[in-house]
């Protein structure tokens, strides 16, 4: 196995610009509300080692829901993504697949 070199760092780092570069501007809100989430449940998590965990039931309420929020809104965000890609396609990639859900499939159901 090869080491990893600056190089190495940098071209990940430059890779990853230029991907995020390239994302709509709805992602990267829904970005910016998955961190302020999760920074959420990070400063409850912090609160409860310094003071205490006296309500506990609040704590693990508020915690999970912070989570829960940013997992719901990362899963929803990219599917519906996915899928107005898939809608506007159309040649048959892999796009029109995610989670091995074909949206197509689903778009003949009618559902709201």
């Amino acid at each position: 196995m090869a080491k990893s070199t600056a190089k190495d760092a940098q071209a990940l780092f430059n890779s990853l610009r230029s991907a995020y570069t390239a994302t709509p501007t709805n992602l990267k809100i829904i970005d910016l509300y998955i961190i302020f989430a999760v920074s959420t449940a990070l400063i409850q998590v912090a609160y409860m080692a310094t003071v205490g965990s006296f309500p506990f039931n609040s704590f693990l309420s508020g915690v999970l829901s912070c989570v829960g929020t940013a997992v719901l809104a990362g899963f929803t965000s990219r599917a519906s993504f996915c899928r107005l890609r898939s809608m506007q396609s159309s040649a048959p990639s892999g796009d029109n697949e995610f989670l091995g859900i074909n949206w197509r499939n689903l778009e003949m159901l009618d559902l709201p």
